[in-house]
């Protein structure tokens, strides 16, 4: 192949894309020196360091609180048709164990805080003075007191209800009727309203800025260790990250106003939007651009992600949900991508498997693994994102204003959520707006999809290496053929960090397996993976600023003309909606109704 012919391949495949390192063996010292691993090792280092911390300090009397209300909840169901007084206590106190609360994770997690809600006062999302704090509380005090007296008469209504109902052996269907109402609804509508006015009463002075600033510090340290180790200049790094940093607290500073989180729209958007501004205006300055890292903040991010995706929850949806994702998602992406290939013909096969997957798996998360996988250009990775985060912010309204205005059933509604809207966060609040059992089946749901972001990733990179790569080749012989050869090409493409995503599952999957989902439920959902949660919010905030800051409309246009991607992933989304939904249906009231009468007894 001539030096011309390279030239053009190498800018076929795109120079400057998601994953920069070329065709290259497997050799011992890149494993330090290559952004893929060290995202693995950062990641890796963060899940252990939380495991321990949360098995040195787990809550006193574990195992025997756990008994304790575990005994109840099991007589309180047998006993009674229907939740009763006790049975709710019992079910609360137990999700309040929290390894989180035991120190020293709870004072890491303060560390790990975003800004807070705010409304006028901008000041108060980080600083609020003991004054001003002793002000709001006398201003909540009336407030909290009528809310506890509307606790107790309606608990006196509970407890009236539900012994009329055991006085009549719980066979009198009315009474039962009653008294679940007056206990689920009424009571726990009372005690939801105390809650929220014991925390406006009792609410303390903070000042964010120290945490912040050592936040900024840490995060600042801790990835410039692999900045170091794989050549990169670590003064300059340092001198660019806080910047990095301080536009990262802008976007959660956004995000956290009321109005923004009643709109549902995230950081994430807002990051975007900061860093689209700088660079489209006055430029990104060139001593930022070290620590403008994109990947290396998303994948460390991603690789943490791993640790929230157990395999065991596919248990907990069965069969329906496994349909729903591991049969649905692959179709719409394959069909997407043939759609774009053949039908409009986008120009650029990386741009057309990076768009197809981001709108048929979950997002930003199987963006980035198609677009290293294939080694998109970083403008191609963005734009998939930015369409992405645009039809999001529609589409967490727009479905469940279907499903509430239809009347569809709760776990079919959740189901379709889960397998359309694009990314976790996003699909937990479509699922709020219409209502818990929504939520739970549409998060579920997503975080099966999630899984197949690793088969995704090996998908793609066998595809490119085996067909893509040979024809543009032109001669099938300029190509190493062999076994060997093969399995090379395959694993230069593959993103090595969704070996730390996928490791991260399967560990913490394989621990929650033997201990047991009570146990593993305070100790590493609310422990682990909820201060790695944290953690993982700051790197996709610094990733999506990076983003921004690397991004210039101009590069983005030449990838729009003609609107095909646009066309792509309208069409393709489309498709998924529609799919999607059939499916759902089919698979939840049709071939396996006892699974969704187990979900939501009664609906």
């Amino acid at each position: 192949m001539s030096s011309n012919q390279k030239e053009d391949l190498d800018k076929d495949r795109g120079a400057g894309e998601i994953v920069t390192e070329e065709k290259q063996k497997f050799t011992w010292s890149s494993l330090v020196k290559h952004e893929d691993y060290w995202a693995i090792w950062l990641g890796s280092f963060i899940l252990v360091f939380a495991f321990i911390l949360v098995f040195l300090n787990p809550p006193a009397d574990l195992q025997a609180r756990l008994s304790e209300y575990n005994a109840i909840i099991l007589y309180e169901t047998e006993r009674a048709p229907f939740r009763t007084i006790a049975h709710f206590e019992a079910t609360h106190s137990k999700a309040g164990i929290r390894a989180r609360n035991e120190e020293p994770l709870r004072t890491l997690r303060g560390l790990t805080d975003r800004p807070k809600t705010w409304t006028g006062n901008p000041i108060s999302a980080f600083y609020m003075s003991d004054e001003a704090a002793a002000v709001k509380r006398a201003a909540a005090a009336d407030e909290y007191e009528r809310a506890k007296e509307a606790l107790v008469v309606a608990r006196a209504e509970a407890e009236r209800a539900e012994a009329a109902a055991e006085a009549a052996g719980f066979q009198d269907f009315y009474l039962n009727r009653d008294a679940a109402h007056a206990i689920a609804v009424t009571w726990q509508e009372a005690l939801s309203a105390k809650h929220d006015a014991q925390r406006a009463a009792t609410i303390e002075g903070y000042n964010m800025l120290p945490s912040l600033a050592i936040l900024g510090l840490g995060m600042m340290l801790f990835f410039a260790v692999g900045m170091r180790f794989m050549g990169h200049s670590v003064r300059k790094f340092c001198i660019a990250f806080p910047v990095v940093f301080v536009l990262a607290v802008l976007s959660y500073f956004l995000a956290h106003h009321e109005a923004m989180r009643a709109l549902g729209l995230s950081y994430v958007l807002f990051a975007l939007i900061i860093g689209f501004l700088i660079s489209n205006t006055i430029g990104t300055p060139r001593w930022l651009k070290p620590a403008v890292q994109t990947e290396y903040y998303i994948k460390t991010g991603l690789v943490l992600l791993g640790a929230a995706i157990m395999i065991g929850k596919i248990a907990l949806i069965g069969i329906p949900g496994v349909f729903v994702t591991w049969v649905v998602t692959p179709i719409v992406l394959i069909c997407t991508y043939i759609f774009g290939q053949h039908i409009i013909k986008v120009p650029s096969k990386e741009l057309n498997i990076t768009v197809s997957a981001d709108m048929s798996v979950s997002g930003v998360s199987a963006a980035i693994a198609a677009a290293a996988a294939s080694r998109a250009k970083k403008e191609e990775l963005t734009l998939a994102i930015g369409m992405s985060m645009v039809f999001v912010a529609i589409m967490i309204f727009v479905l469940p204003a279907i499903v509430n205005g239809f009347g569809m059933h709760h776990v079919w509604g959740g189901a379709w959520i889960g397998g359309t809207v694009d990314n976790t966060g996003s699909v937990v609040a479509a699922g709020e707006l219409i209502g818990p059992i929504a939520m739970y089946v549409a998060a579920t749901i997503k975080m099966i999809q999630n899984i197949t972001i690793g088969a995704l990733a090996f998908g793609v990179a066998a595809y490119w290496a085996l067909k893509i790569e040979r024809e543009r080749s032109g001669v099938a012989g300029q190509i190493d053929i062999t076994f060997m050869g093969v399995i090379n090409d395959i694993w230069s493409r593959f993103p090595k960090f969704i070996l730390g995503f996928l490791g991260a599952s399967v560990v913490v999957s394989v621990i929650y397996g033997i201990m047991g989902h009570d146990w593993s439920m305070v100790m590493i959902d609310q422990g682990v993976t909820a201060w790695a949660a944290r953690l993982r919010g700051w790197f996709f905030a610094l990733a999506f600023i990076s983003i921004g800051l690397a991004t210039n409309f101009r590069e983005l246009a030449v990838h729009l003309k003609g609107g095909k991607p646009v066309i792509l992933y309208v069409t393709g989304q489309t498709f998924n909606l529609l799919l999607t939904l059939v499916v759902a249906y089919v698979m939840f009231f049709v071939v396996f109704p006892g699974i969704t009468e187990r979900i939501a007894p009664g609906m």
